[in-house]
């Protein structure tokens, strides 16, 4: 894999990962065929999850520290990561969720059939959300329904953080660094649209945290962190020309 160029690089942030982030890496490496890196990206040089990846590039070469300085937090971790990033494709993925690994290659046919944003989906086409916190599902749940049916948007789950996204698109797709959370990917969602990229969906089983670990949830941040872009989405896409979305449904869904 040294010698091949990468079409694809996975971003993982992190916070003090340790048993999920070893198991993600495994499965990552063992179903993932195509050229692809793997960027772990974390804010602290002291980070608990440094370690695993020392050890993980033992056996995975793609596997590379990315240590984030340019701000705290997810949205910051992300830019950093596409900054150092190799592949043409760029996939955000969270080290706590092992069910969404199985979508990759339908997300990465989309793009092979020339969708520019993919996003996953827990709310259709056979996609379900298992474990987490009440509260998130929650908000998650009434924000998709509500953009759905007020705003008109194609996508069924703007706020999963799981987005598949060409690099070169990444600056028009952020613009907001200090986002709360995974708030960024909410905001690129509503900015694919508004761009008129070519939309793709596949539906995940998400199971947050099924190897424990402690959740960066916290409501009212949260919620006031979506907020704008939720704003933003209800008052702009009902005036956008929205692309149509293309539905990729996996084998045995």
């Amino acid at each position: 894999m040294i010698d091949t160029p990468v079409t694809l690089s996975i971003l993982l942030p992190v916070r003090n990962e340790v048993l999920n982030l070893r198991v993600m890496l495994r499965i990552l490496n063992a179903a993932l065929v195509v050229p692809h890196e793997i960027l772990v990206i974390f804010d602290d040089e002291k980070d608990a999850s440094i370690a695993v990846v020392e050890e993980a590039r033992l056996s995975f070469p793609g596997v590379r520290p990315v240590l984030n300085t340019t701000g705290k937090g997810v949205a910051y971790a992300i830019r950093a990561g596409v900054a150092d990033a190799k592949g043409e494709r760029i996939l955000l993925f969270a080290a706590d969720e092992v069910g969404p690994v199985l979508a990759i290659d339908d997300m990465l046919a989309l793009m092979d059939e020339g969708a520019e944003f993919v996003s996953a989906t827990r709310y259709a086409h056979g996609g379900r959300r298992l474990g987490g916190s009440i509260a998130g599902h929650a908000l998650s749940r009434l924000a998709n329904w509500l953009l759905i049916h007020a705003s008109g948007t194609g996508l069924s789950d703007s706020t999963t953080g799981i987005k598949m996204f060409r690099r070169a698109d990444f600056e028009a797709l952020s613009r907001d660094a200090k986002s709360v959370g995974w708030a960024i990917a909410f905001e690129m969602a509503i900015s694919a649209h508004l761009l008129g990229l070519k939309l793709g969906e596949v539906p995940i089983i998400s199971i947050d945290r099924l190897f424990g670990g402690q959740s960066t949830f916290r409501l009212v941040p949260w919620v006031l962190g979506y907020f704008g872009y939720f704003a933003t989405a209800m008052t702009k896409l009902p005036r956008a020309k929205r692309p149509p979305v293309s539905i990729r449904i996996p084998a045995g869904t």
